[in-house]
């Protein structure tokens, strides 16, 4: 974990791609270690659908996350998770009780990229 004296400069931070996305399917997914969901989540025309892999069934059932809007990150590699290859990160809030998602307070675009 990175601690609070751990810098990076602002350059570093650009190339991380951080987009609004939409999630459009949200299933259960049996093969993960640890709970989880397989989610497809539409970031816009540049990015398109990318799919998830997300620990996020303690605080959230299918239909919560159905049409939800999150914040993710789209140019990780993708990583095979059981039989499933997830293309973008979800962000969110681990706390106790499982993550939060992080959100928004107005109506936002999907694609728009975070800064």
């Amino acid at each position: 974990m990175t601690g609070a004296t751990d810098c990076i400069s602002f350059d570093d931070f650009l190339k991380v791609d951080i987009r609004v996305g939409k999630i459009i399917s949200v299933n259960d997914f049996p093969q993960a270690r640890k709970p989880a969901y397989r989610l497809e989540i539409d970031f816009g025309k540049e990015i398109g659908v990318k799919k998830s892999s997300a620990q996020i069934t303690e605080k959230y059932s299918k239909e919560d996350l159905l049409d939800r809007f999150v914040i993710g990150v789209v140019n990780f590699p993708p990583k095979q998770i059981a039989n499933f290859i997830s293309e973008a990160l979800v962000l969110g809030v681990a706390e106790e009780g499982g993550v939060v998602l992080l959100g928004f307070d107005r109506q936002v675009e999907i694609g728009q990229r975070i800064c």
